[in-house]
């Protein structure tokens, strides 16, 4: 895969329509295959990672039209799913492999899933073993990792609390517990995002929640959806991190998501000096969604743990990445989740901005990345080890560095935001 040189300096300007929001993405999606009816959804992200879940869901049997941003989906039903005739690949996408293994864990047939060498190598012990406890027999490959054989069957509600705080493996039981006998129950140490609960009611299922506890009532009979997948936060972050980085800039970004369990990462910024407004603000199929403006301003950095790293796991990459451009630099703990992601995020970012010439303290859980007193970046050569936050993160902390950074692998940004470097070059007016 290629390259990619960022030169340093200018400054960010003009307005932004994002791609959809990955998470929401794989959700609208999954539920469509499950609805009765065409379900239609809008600005469908563009990443790499929906286009798996899309494929999975047509080797299930599932007819998908796709026209630019734009997918139709034809619904199965809840029983409707067929025997695909050949493995499952979800490529680099936990989403897809954890929250199908739900949906599968419940149909009369068997089904393998796997995916690409980073995400076999990606924990499934945790998705595992409560389906197993709902009746789901299910096998891993080497370490409870993909390839992951499952057979399913009549499953049995439990009631279940995630050792991890994780999206994906609450996403995993609720979807089960669709097609368990009782009501099926997830109870949350930490609150995770909410994109789960709030698209199953908007596809008709009956889902309470109360003080961290989601209980899913079973067998609802899903009704298809017209649906607009907002602007994903996670990608606005790094045109966001490039905004603060670079003096003179200024940004307007519009039809932001703005879920309450997504955006806290906007208020750790506006704590740490950072000029960001919301001036527009309107729910679509119970999703927040925004115009948000950022402005470049000096940034004092902060610490980030407890709750607040679960919250913003997908974002502490870019944090971390501002460090070096803040008064205090940035500190973070209790994130231990981030060497199980893509790549061991912590290690590899951590790497990056060593050979960039930042001061960087490692920790079993986080990082500290020190501020402007130790010293201004100096372009290098950077290798992301293909996961698609770290390339990024690292490509907007280049624009204030002093020389080129080299960026191996810059590609894998695909997985996420394929249009990033384009993007961030004509916000740059750079030809």
């Amino acid at each position: 895969m290629g390259k990619r040189t960022i030169s340093p300096g200018g400054s960010i300007s003009g307005q932004v329509e994002l791609p959809g929001d990955k998470s929401i993405s794989h959700r609208y999606a999954i539920l469509g295959a499950l609805a009765e009816g065409t379900t239609e959804i809008s600005n469908y992200a563009s990443a790499a990672d929906c286009q798996s879940t899309l494929e999975c869901l047509r080797q299930l049997g599932v007819t998908i039209e796709k026209r630019d941003s734009v997918v139709r989906i034809l619904g199965r039903g809840l029983g409707g799913l067929e025997s695909p005739r050949r493995t499952l690949d979800a490529e680099n996408s936990g989403t897809t492999i954890r929250m199908l293994a739900g949906v599968l864990a419940g149909q009369p047939f068997s089904t393998t899933i796997t995916g690409d060498d980073s995400l076999r190598r990606r924990p499934m012990r945790r998705i595992m073993d409560p389906l197993r406890q709902m009746g789901a027999e299910i096998r891993g490959g080497p370490g409870d990792c993909a390839p992951l054989e499952i057979r399913g069957g009549k499953l049995q509600a439990i009631e279940y609390t995630p050792p991890v705080p994780s999206a994906q493996v609450k996403s995993a039981i609720l979807l089960a517990g669709l097609y368990a006998e009782g009501i099926t129950t997830v109870r949350e140490s930490v609150s995770t995002r909410d994109h789960t609960e709030l698209a199953l009611r908007e596809f008709g299922a009956q889902v309470d929640c109360s003080r961290g506890v989601v209980r899913i009532h079973p067998r609802p009979k899903l009704a298809a959806c017209k649906l607009v997948v907002p602007g994903d936060v996670s990608t606005a972050m790094f045109l966001i991190g490039a905004t603060l980085i670079l003096p003179g800039s200024s940004l307007l970004l519009h039809d932001v998501g703005l879920n309450p369990t997504r955006a806290r990462v906007l208020d750790f910024l506006v704590s740490s000096g950072a000029a960001i407004r919301v001036p527009a603000l309107h729910s679509r199929a119970s999703e927040l969604t925004g115009t948000v403006s950022v402005a470049h301003r000096p940034l004092e950095g902060g610490t980030i743990s407890g709750a607040e790293a679960a919250e913003m796991i997908d974002e502490l990459p870019m944090l971390a990445a501002l460090g070096p451009f803040t008064e205090k630099g940035i500190e973070i703990h209790d994130a231990k989740e981030l060497r199980v992601k893509e790549s061991d995020r912590i290690a590899v970012l951590s790497e990056g901005l060593r050979q960039m010439g930042a001061r960087v303290e490692e920790f079993p859980d986080g990082v500290r990345v020190e501020g402007r007193s130790a010293g201004k970046l100096r372009g290098a050569k950077v290798d992301p080890r293909g996961d698609h936050r770290i390339a990024m993160a690292l490509a907007v902390a280049a624009l204030g560095a002093q020389g080129d950074t080299t960026i191996a692998d810059a590609e894998c940004v695909a997985v996420s935001f394929p249009g990033f470097f384009s993007t961030l070059e004509r916000l740059r007016g750079v030809a």
